[in-house]
């Protein structure tokens, strides 16, 4: 038999909505959110959450923090002030806003969860970030919407293009310039390499630079406003890659290692003409119908030039 009074069953929505008063009543300095959702197990915990929300909106609880973690108080009704239910209802919009993290959340979805009106929910943002509790972010994914976090949140590199954008414009410059520093940076280490011979297996394996040699480079010479990351400096390493300036091979530890390569030859400038790919070229002469006097491509390459 079991040491404590058996639980109510809950069936409906008012079932559900007064347990969680009568739990929250227990508890007069505050039930902590963990622990009450673990009070009425079975029940999803979407529909948890929309009472929770109903009961905010209607004053009945209050929402607080402490030491990082959510809290429900409830209040009587019968005590609220007149202005009380906007003041719940910034409540409810703190608490989707939070959950939504540094990513942030559109306010089409913030309006969805809150079940607000449009024109009511505007008030409730303004007065949020007038207070210095959230803040409007724009995201590069859509320069014309706006994404809502908490005021202290450091937005994610989702939301703001990372390093390579500044007020939603990409700065291609900036990247070539660190392209271009990355590069020489793999140059430098292929000429020590040689310098300090060894044989080529001994110089090729010099020459290979780790991405956090890279980062520690162009972090010296203080060219970046912002700090870098190693996945930064990879994905500007990689599009040294793509140039073919420089090789990437995988490391041991799962990461990879960059070197300068040697570029082709510079080709011939007579191989570019029409000449220089003719099929007929072993053909032509000064007499004879293929001749360069006649010739339509050879004069239409001339016009252009």
């Amino acid at each position: 038999m079991s040491s404590g009074s058996a639980q109510p069953q809950i069936k409906t929505e008012d079932d559900l909505a007064g347990r969680i008063i009568e739990l929250a009543k227990s508890r007069p300095d505050g039930i902590p959110n963990k622990e009450l959702q673990e009070s009425v197990p079975g029940v999803p915990l979407s529909e948890l959450t929309q009472t929770i929300n109903a009961l905010l909106k209607s004053g009945t609880f209050e929402l607080f923090g402490n030491k990082g973690e959510l809290f429900y108080k409830f209040k009587d009704p019968t005590k609220k002030s007149a202005n009380k239910g906007s003041d719940n209802e910034e409540k409810v919009v703190y608490k989707i806003i939070e959950e939504a993290g540094n990513k942030g959340i559109w306010i089409r979805d913030i309006r969805f969860k809150s079940n607000i009106n449009n024109t009511q929910l505007n008030k409730v943002l303004k007065s949020l970030e007038a207070k210095k509790i959230i803040k409007a972010v724009k995201s590069v994914a859509a320069s014309k919407k706006k994404v809502y976090m908490l005021f202290d949140l450091d937005p994610d590199s989702s939301v703001t293009g990372g390093a390579w954008y500044q007020d939603q414009d990409f700065e291609s410059e900036f990247v070539d310039v660190l392209n271009q520093q990355c590069h020489r940076y793999l140059v430098q280490r292929l000429e020590d390499a040689v310098k300090q011979g060894g044989g080529p297996l001994m110089v090729r394996n010099r020459s290979y630079a780790a991405s956090s040699e890279v980062q520690k480079f162009i972090s010296d010479l203080g060219i970046s406003k912002v700090s870098l990351s190693i996945a930064d400096i990879e994905s500007i390493l990689y599009t040294v890659v793509l140039d073919n300036n420089a090789e990437r091979v995988a490391a041991a530890n799962g990461t990879f290692l960059y070197k300068a390569v040697n570029k082709f030859l510079a080709v011939p400038g007579l191989v570019k003409t029409t000449c220089g790919v003719c099929l007929l070229a072993q053909q032509c002469g000064k007499t004879g119908s293929i001749n360069p006097s006649s010739c339509e491509y050879l004069a239409n390459w001339l016009d252009e030039i």
